[in-house]
Protein backbone atom coordinates (compact mmCIF):
# COMPACT_ATOMS: atom_id res chain seq x y z
CA UNK A 1 0.00 0.00 0.00
CA UNK A 2 1.26 3.45 -0.85
CA UNK A 3 2.51 5.41 2.13
CA UNK A 4 0.58 8.54 3.03
CA UNK A 5 2.53 11.74 2.56
CA UNK A 6 3.14 13.85 5.66
CA UNK A 7 0.62 16.66 6.12
CA UNK A 8 3.27 19.30 5.59
CA UNK A 9 4.21 17.69 2.28
CA UNK A 10 0.61 17.56 1.12
CA UNK A 11 0.19 21.25 1.89
CA UNK A 12 3.49 22.12 0.22
CA UNK A 13 2.67 20.07 -2.87
CA UNK A 14 -0.76 21.61 -3.27
CA UNK A 15 0.57 25.11 -2.79
CA UNK A 16 3.43 24.72 -5.23
CA UNK A 17 1.26 22.95 -7.77
CA UNK A 18 -1.16 25.86 -7.71
CA UNK A 19 1.66 28.39 -7.87
CA UNK A 20 3.36 26.83 -10.89
CA UNK A 21 0.37 25.06 -12.49
CA UNK A 22 2.12 21.71 -12.37
CA UNK A 23 0.53 19.01 -14.56
CA UNK A 24 -0.64 15.71 -13.05
CA UNK A 25 2.01 13.02 -12.66
CA UNK A 26 0.73 11.00 -15.63
CA UNK A 27 0.23 13.98 -17.94
CA UNK A 28 3.26 12.90 -19.96
CA UNK A 29 1.16 10.07 -21.35
CA UNK A 30 -0.86 12.46 -23.47
CA UNK A 31 2.00 14.57 -24.76
CA UNK A 32 3.19 12.22 -27.51
CA UNK A 33 0.74 11.35 -30.23
CA UNK A 34 0.58 7.88 -31.69
CA UNK A 35 -0.65 4.42 -30.79
CA UNK A 36 0.10 2.88 -27.41
CA UNK A 37 2.53 0.05 -28.10
CA UNK A 38 2.32 -1.70 -24.76
CA UNK A 39 -0.74 -3.92 -24.54
CA UNK A 40 -0.25 -6.55 -21.83
CA UNK A 41 -3.80 -7.84 -22.15
CA UNK A 42 -5.94 -7.86 -25.26
CA UNK A 43 -9.06 -6.94 -23.28
CA UNK A 44 -7.66 -4.33 -20.95
CA UNK A 45 -4.47 -2.43 -20.55
CA UNK A 46 -3.23 0.29 -18.21
CA UNK A 47 -2.66 3.52 -20.06
CA UNK A 48 -0.12 5.16 -17.77
CA UNK A 49 3.13 4.46 -15.97
CA UNK A 50 3.42 4.08 -12.22
CA UNK A 51 4.73 6.77 -9.89
CA UNK A 52 6.47 5.11 -6.89
CA UNK A 53 6.99 6.56 -3.46
CA UNK A 54 9.89 9.03 -3.58
CA UNK A 55 12.99 8.93 -1.43
CA UNK A 56 12.08 10.79 1.81
CA UNK A 57 15.26 12.82 1.32
CA UNK A 58 13.65 14.41 -1.74
CA UNK A 59 10.77 15.65 0.41
CA UNK A 60 13.22 17.07 2.93
CA UNK A 61 15.12 18.84 0.16
CA UNK A 62 11.91 20.35 -1.22
CA UNK A 63 10.89 21.51 2.25
CA UNK A 64 14.29 23.10 2.86
CA UNK A 65 14.16 24.93 -0.46
CA UNK A 66 10.65 26.22 0.25
CA UNK A 67 11.67 27.44 3.71
CA UNK A 68 14.52 29.33 2.06
CA UNK A 69 12.06 31.03 -0.28
CA UNK A 70 13.21 29.00 -3.29
CA UNK A 71 9.71 27.93 -4.22
CA UNK A 72 10.42 27.25 -7.88
CA UNK A 73 13.32 24.94 -7.03
CA UNK A 74 11.14 23.17 -4.46
CA UNK A 75 8.42 22.73 -7.07
CA UNK A 76 10.98 21.30 -9.48
CA UNK A 77 12.11 18.64 -7.01
CA UNK A 78 8.51 17.66 -6.28
CA UNK A 79 7.63 17.54 -9.98
CA UNK A 80 10.66 15.34 -10.63
CA UNK A 81 9.85 12.76 -7.95
CA UNK A 82 6.17 12.73 -8.92
CA UNK A 83 7.00 11.66 -12.47
CA UNK A 84 6.71 7.94 -13.36
CA UNK A 85 9.98 6.08 -12.82
CA UNK A 86 11.31 2.60 -12.16
CA UNK A 87 11.28 0.82 -8.83
CA UNK A 88 14.58 -0.95 -8.17
CA UNK A 89 14.87 -4.32 -6.50
CA UNK A 90 18.06 -6.11 -5.46
CA UNK A 91 19.79 -7.50 -2.37
CA UNK A 92 16.52 -8.43 -0.64
CA UNK A 93 15.88 -11.96 0.54
CA UNK A 94 13.42 -13.88 -1.66
CA UNK A 95 10.68 -13.38 0.92
CA UNK A 96 11.33 -9.63 1.07
CA UNK A 97 11.48 -9.33 -2.72
CA UNK A 98 8.20 -11.18 -3.15
CA UNK A 99 6.45 -8.99 -0.60
CA UNK A 100 7.80 -5.70 -1.93
CA UNK A 101 7.18 -6.52 -5.59
CA UNK A 102 3.63 -7.65 -4.82
CA UNK A 103 2.97 -4.37 -2.98
CA UNK A 104 4.18 -2.27 -5.92
CA UNK A 105 2.26 -4.26 -8.52
CA UNK A 106 -0.93 -4.06 -6.48
CA UNK A 107 -0.49 -0.34 -5.83
CA UNK A 108 0.06 0.28 -9.54
CA UNK A 109 -3.01 -1.78 -10.37
CA UNK A 110 -5.15 0.42 -8.14
CA UNK A 111 -3.88 3.41 -10.13
CA UNK A 112 -4.53 1.58 -13.43
CA UNK A 113 -0.82 2.06 -14.12
CA UNK A 114 2.08 -0.13 -15.22
CA UNK A 115 5.04 -0.36 -12.84
CA UNK A 116 8.56 -0.48 -14.22
CA UNK A 117 10.64 -2.94 -12.20
CA UNK A 118 14.43 -2.69 -12.48
CA UNK A 119 15.76 -6.03 -11.26
CA UNK A 120 19.33 -5.74 -10.01
CA UNK A 121 20.48 -8.82 -8.13
CA UNK A 122 22.75 -10.69 -10.55
CA UNK A 123 25.85 -12.34 -9.00
CA UNK A 124 29.00 -10.28 -9.58
CA UNK A 125 26.94 -7.16 -10.16
CA UNK A 126 28.78 -4.08 -11.52
CA UNK A 127 32.07 -6.02 -11.50
CA UNK A 128 32.09 -5.51 -7.70
CA UNK A 129 32.50 -1.75 -8.13
CA UNK A 130 30.28 1.07 -6.80
CA UNK A 131 27.07 -0.95 -7.06
CA UNK A 132 28.55 -4.24 -5.91
CA UNK A 133 26.22 -6.78 -4.37
CA UNK A 134 23.58 -9.14 -5.65
CA UNK A 135 23.01 -12.83 -5.16
CA UNK A 136 25.87 -15.01 -3.96
CA UNK A 137 25.52 -17.61 -6.72
CA UNK A 138 23.26 -18.92 -9.46
CA UNK A 139 21.09 -20.99 -7.14
CA UNK A 140 20.44 -18.01 -4.90
CA UNK A 141 19.68 -15.83 -7.91
CA UNK A 142 17.17 -18.32 -9.29
CA UNK A 143 15.38 -18.41 -5.94
CA UNK A 144 15.25 -14.62 -5.94
CA UNK A 145 13.81 -14.50 -9.48
CA UNK A 146 11.22 -17.11 -8.53
CA UNK A 147 10.17 -14.87 -5.65
CA UNK A 148 9.90 -11.81 -7.91
CA UNK A 149 7.71 -13.83 -10.27
CA UNK A 150 5.41 -14.78 -7.41
CA UNK A 151 5.23 -11.11 -6.42
CA UNK A 152 4.21 -10.03 -9.93
CA UNK A 153 1.68 -12.83 -10.30
CA UNK A 154 -0.94 -11.90 -12.88
CA UNK A 155 -0.32 -8.19 -12.58
CA UNK A 156 1.14 -5.92 -15.23
CA UNK A 157 4.83 -5.05 -15.22
CA UNK A 158 7.63 -3.81 -17.45
CA UNK A 159 10.86 -5.48 -16.35
CA UNK A 160 14.23 -3.98 -17.22
CA UNK A 161 16.31 -6.99 -16.36
CA UNK A 162 19.70 -6.55 -14.68
CA UNK A 163 21.35 -3.34 -15.90
CA UNK A 164 24.92 -4.03 -17.09
CA UNK A 165 24.41 -7.80 -16.89
CA UNK A 166 25.16 -8.25 -20.59
CA UNK A 167 27.10 -5.08 -21.34
CA UNK A 168 29.51 -5.77 -18.46
CA UNK A 169 30.18 -9.51 -18.33
CA UNK A 170 32.59 -11.07 -15.80
CA UNK A 171 34.99 -11.61 -18.69
CA UNK A 172 35.00 -7.85 -19.36
CA UNK A 173 36.42 -6.99 -15.97
CA UNK A 174 38.96 -9.72 -15.37
CA UNK A 175 36.78 -11.67 -12.96
CA UNK A 176 36.46 -14.87 -14.96
CA UNK A 177 38.66 -17.93 -15.27
CA UNK A 178 40.23 -19.30 -18.43
CA UNK A 179 37.19 -21.49 -19.06
CA UNK A 180 34.76 -18.57 -18.86
CA UNK A 181 32.85 -20.18 -16.01
CA UNK A 182 31.39 -16.97 -14.53
CA UNK A 183 30.42 -15.58 -17.92
CA UNK A 184 28.64 -18.82 -18.80
CA UNK A 185 26.83 -18.62 -15.46
CA UNK A 186 25.82 -15.02 -16.20
CA UNK A 187 24.17 -16.07 -19.45
CA UNK A 188 22.42 -18.96 -17.70
CA UNK A 189 21.10 -16.59 -15.02
CA UNK A 190 19.74 -14.08 -17.53
CA UNK A 191 18.13 -16.87 -19.55
CA UNK A 192 16.53 -18.28 -16.43
CA UNK A 193 15.04 -14.89 -15.55
CA UNK A 194 13.62 -14.51 -19.06
CA UNK A 195 12.08 -17.98 -18.96
CA UNK A 196 10.46 -17.39 -15.57
CA UNK A 197 9.26 -13.79 -16.01
CA UNK A 198 8.33 -13.35 -19.67
CA UNK A 199 5.54 -15.98 -19.62
CA UNK A 200 3.76 -14.20 -16.77
CA UNK A 201 0.34 -12.88 -17.80
CA UNK A 202 1.07 -9.15 -17.95
CA UNK A 203 4.87 -8.99 -17.86
CA UNK A 204 7.23 -7.79 -20.58
CA UNK A 205 10.96 -8.37 -20.14
CA UNK A 206 13.69 -6.23 -21.73
CA UNK A 207 17.41 -7.11 -21.74
CA UNK A 208 20.43 -4.89 -21.19
CA UNK A 209 22.42 -3.31 -24.05
CA UNK A 210 24.46 -0.71 -22.14
CA UNK A 211 24.24 2.47 -24.20
CA UNK A 212 25.17 3.70 -27.71
CA UNK A 213 28.46 5.20 -26.51
CA UNK A 214 29.67 1.80 -25.28
CA UNK A 215 29.11 -1.40 -27.26
CA UNK A 216 28.74 -1.37 -31.02
CA UNK A 217 25.68 -3.05 -32.49
CA UNK A 218 27.97 -5.85 -33.68
CA UNK A 219 29.28 -6.36 -30.14
CA UNK A 220 26.03 -6.29 -28.18
CA UNK A 221 23.80 -8.31 -30.53
CA UNK A 222 25.66 -11.62 -29.91
CA UNK A 223 25.30 -11.01 -26.17
CA UNK A 224 21.56 -10.41 -26.52
CA UNK A 225 21.22 -13.61 -28.52
CA UNK A 226 23.17 -15.57 -25.91
CA UNK A 227 21.10 -13.95 -23.16
CA UNK A 228 17.82 -15.23 -24.58
CA UNK A 229 16.40 -12.13 -26.25
CA UNK A 230 14.52 -14.39 -28.66
CA UNK A 231 12.22 -15.30 -25.78
CA UNK A 232 11.99 -11.79 -24.29
CA UNK A 233 9.90 -8.87 -25.46
CA UNK A 234 13.07 -7.01 -26.37
CA UNK A 235 15.84 -4.88 -24.89
CA UNK A 236 16.54 -1.51 -23.30
CA UNK A 237 19.29 1.04 -23.72
CA UNK A 238 20.89 3.95 -21.86
CA UNK A 239 19.96 2.80 -18.34
CA UNK A 240 21.52 5.30 -15.90
CA UNK A 241 23.33 7.03 -18.76
CA UNK A 242 23.11 10.31 -20.66
CA UNK A 243 22.92 9.64 -24.40
CA UNK A 244 20.29 11.62 -26.27
CA UNK A 245 16.93 10.17 -27.16
CA UNK A 246 17.81 10.42 -30.84
CA UNK A 247 20.97 8.38 -30.31
CA UNK A 248 19.12 5.82 -28.20
CA UNK A 249 16.27 5.37 -30.68
CA UNK A 250 18.66 4.96 -33.60
CA UNK A 251 20.76 2.46 -31.64
CA UNK A 252 17.61 0.53 -30.78
CA UNK A 253 16.50 0.41 -34.39
CA UNK A 254 19.90 -0.85 -35.52
CA UNK A 255 20.00 -3.55 -32.84
CA UNK A 256 16.47 -4.73 -33.60
CA UNK A 257 17.27 -4.84 -37.31
CA UNK A 258 20.50 -6.74 -36.75
CA UNK A 259 18.68 -9.30 -34.60
CA UNK A 260 16.26 -9.96 -37.45
CA UNK A 261 19.11 -10.18 -39.97
CA UNK A 262 21.01 -12.64 -37.78
CA UNK A 263 17.89 -14.69 -37.14
CA UNK A 264 17.60 -15.12 -40.91
CA UNK A 265 21.14 -16.44 -41.15
CA UNK A 266 22.98 -13.17 -41.77
CA UNK A 267 26.40 -12.38 -40.34
CA UNK A 268 26.18 -9.98 -37.40
CA UNK A 269 29.51 -8.50 -38.45
CA UNK A 270 27.80 -7.16 -41.60
CA UNK A 271 25.19 -5.15 -39.68
CA UNK A 272 25.55 -1.37 -39.65
CA UNK A 273 26.41 0.06 -36.26
CA UNK A 274 25.76 3.41 -34.62
CA UNK A 275 29.00 4.89 -35.95
CA UNK A 276 28.16 4.35 -39.62
CA UNK A 277 26.96 7.41 -41.53
CA UNK A 278 23.21 7.31 -41.09
CA UNK A 279 22.49 7.47 -44.78
CA UNK A 280 24.67 4.43 -45.44
CA UNK A 281 23.16 2.55 -42.51
CA UNK A 282 19.61 3.31 -43.62
CA UNK A 283 20.41 2.16 -47.16
CA UNK A 284 21.69 -1.14 -45.72
CA UNK A 285 18.53 -1.56 -43.66
CA UNK A 286 16.34 -0.85 -46.68
CA UNK A 287 18.18 -3.53 -48.63
CA UNK A 288 18.39 -6.24 -45.96
CA UNK A 289 15.56 -5.85 -43.43
CA UNK A 290 11.98 -6.20 -44.67
CA UNK A 291 10.41 -7.71 -41.57
CA UNK A 292 7.47 -5.66 -40.24
CA UNK A 293 8.07 -4.00 -36.86
CA UNK A 294 5.38 -6.15 -35.27
CA UNK A 295 7.62 -9.19 -35.78
CA UNK A 296 10.85 -7.53 -34.63
CA UNK A 297 12.23 -7.15 -31.12
CA UNK A 298 11.06 -3.94 -29.49
CA UNK A 299 12.97 -1.71 -27.10
CA UNK A 300 12.60 0.90 -24.38
CA UNK A 301 14.97 3.74 -23.53
CA UNK A 302 16.01 5.61 -20.39
CA UNK A 303 15.57 9.38 -20.67
CA UNK A 304 15.86 10.12 -16.95
CA UNK A 305 19.05 12.19 -17.18
CA UNK A 306 19.73 12.84 -20.86
CA UNK A 307 18.19 16.27 -21.31
CA UNK A 308 21.60 17.88 -21.80
CA UNK A 309 23.18 14.85 -23.45
CA UNK A 310 26.47 13.23 -22.38
CA UNK A 311 29.10 15.14 -20.43
CA UNK A 312 32.34 15.92 -22.26
CA UNK A 313 35.17 15.91 -19.69
CA UNK A 314 37.88 18.58 -19.92
CA UNK A 315 40.54 17.35 -22.31
CA UNK A 316 43.58 15.88 -20.58
CA UNK A 317 42.41 16.72 -17.07
CA UNK A 318 41.73 13.22 -15.72
CA UNK A 319 43.32 9.80 -16.11
CA UNK A 320 39.84 8.28 -15.76
CA UNK A 321 37.14 10.92 -16.21
CA UNK A 322 34.27 8.54 -15.32
CA UNK A 323 31.93 10.44 -17.62
CA UNK A 324 29.06 8.20 -16.44
CA UNK A 325 29.53 9.02 -12.76
CA UNK A 326 27.58 12.03 -11.42
CA UNK A 327 28.64 14.27 -14.32
CA UNK A 328 27.98 17.96 -13.68
CA UNK A 329 25.32 20.12 -15.29
CA UNK A 330 23.05 17.37 -16.65
CA UNK A 331 19.27 17.66 -16.91
CA UNK A 332 16.17 15.50 -16.89
CA UNK A 333 15.17 14.27 -20.33
CA UNK A 334 11.87 13.73 -22.07
CA UNK A 335 9.05 12.52 -19.85
CA UNK A 336 8.18 8.84 -19.65
CA UNK A 337 5.49 7.67 -22.02
CA UNK A 338 3.98 4.56 -23.58
CA UNK A 339 3.19 6.53 -26.74
CA UNK A 340 6.48 7.04 -28.52
CA UNK A 341 5.24 7.22 -32.12
CA UNK A 342 7.95 4.68 -33.06
CA UNK A 343 6.67 1.20 -33.96
CA UNK A 344 9.79 -0.41 -32.46
CA UNK A 345 9.99 1.65 -29.27
CA UNK A 346 7.48 0.46 -26.67
CA UNK A 347 8.21 3.17 -24.12
CA UNK A 348 10.40 5.98 -23.00
CA UNK A 349 11.13 5.46 -19.31
CA UNK A 350 12.97 6.93 -16.38
CA UNK A 351 14.84 3.76 -15.42
CA UNK A 352 17.51 5.41 -13.29
CA UNK A 353 16.00 7.19 -10.29
CA UNK A 354 16.92 10.83 -10.95
CA UNK A 355 18.47 12.43 -7.89
CA UNK A 356 20.23 9.29 -6.71
CA UNK A 357 24.04 9.27 -6.76
CA UNK A 358 26.10 7.04 -9.04
CA UNK A 359 28.72 6.62 -6.33
CA UNK A 360 31.98 8.11 -5.06
CA UNK A 361 33.37 9.62 -8.25
CA UNK A 362 37.13 10.25 -8.00
CA UNK A 363 37.96 10.52 -11.75
CA UNK A 364 41.40 8.97 -11.31
CA UNK A 365 42.39 11.23 -8.41
CA UNK A 366 43.22 10.24 -4.83
CA UNK A 367 39.96 11.75 -3.57
CA UNK A 368 38.02 11.72 -1.39
CA UNK A 369 36.32 14.64 -3.15
CA UNK A 370 34.85 14.54 -6.64
CA UNK A 371 37.19 17.00 -8.38
CA UNK A 372 34.38 18.24 -10.65
CA UNK A 373 32.18 19.14 -7.69
CA UNK A 374 34.57 19.81 -4.82
CA UNK A 375 32.48 17.59 -2.54
CA UNK A 376 32.42 13.96 -1.50
CA UNK A 377 29.66 12.39 -3.58
CA UNK A 378 27.09 10.23 -1.77
CA UNK A 379 27.47 6.49 -2.17
CA UNK A 380 25.63 4.79 -5.04
CA UNK A 381 21.87 4.91 -4.58
CA UNK A 382 21.82 7.65 -1.93
CA UNK A 383 20.00 10.93 -2.56
CA UNK A 384 22.29 13.61 -4.02
CA UNK A 385 20.66 17.03 -3.47
CA UNK A 386 23.14 18.95 -5.63
CA UNK A 387 22.61 16.67 -8.59
CA UNK A 388 18.85 16.50 -8.05
CA UNK A 389 18.63 20.27 -8.25
CA UNK A 390 20.77 20.36 -11.40
CA UNK A 391 18.58 17.76 -13.07
CA UNK A 392 15.38 19.64 -12.34
CA UNK A 393 16.76 23.08 -13.23
CA UNK A 394 18.38 21.94 -16.49
CA UNK A 395 15.58 19.63 -17.66
CA UNK A 396 14.97 19.57 -21.40
CA UNK A 397 12.11 19.83 -22.07
CA UNK A 398 11.63 22.11 -19.05
CA UNK A 399 10.10 20.53 -16.00
CA UNK A 400 8.04 23.54 -14.93
CA UNK A 401 5.78 25.84 -16.96
CA UNK A 402 7.43 29.08 -17.96
CA UNK A 403 11.00 27.75 -17.85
Amino acid sequence: MRKRAPSWLAALSVGLAALFALPPAHAAESTVRGPSLYVPDTERGPSSLYVPDPDPAAYQQALGLARAGRFRDAAGILAMVNTPQAVWFGDQTPAEAERLVRAVVRDAGRDDAIPVLALYDIPGRDCSNYSAGGAADTAEYKAWIDAVARGIGRGDAIVTLEPDALALLPSDCGQDDAQGTKTAARYAEVNYAVDILEPLHGTRVYLDTGHPGWHSVNSIVPRLVEGGVARATGFYTNASNYNTEDANSWYGKLISSCLVYADGGGDIADCPNQWWPRGDAQAWLDAHVRTPPSRMKHFVTDSSRNGQGPWTPPAGKYTDAQDWCNPPDRGLGARPTLRTGDPLQDARLWIKTPGESDGLCLRGTAGPEDPERGTVDPKAGDWFPEQALELSQLADPPLLPGS
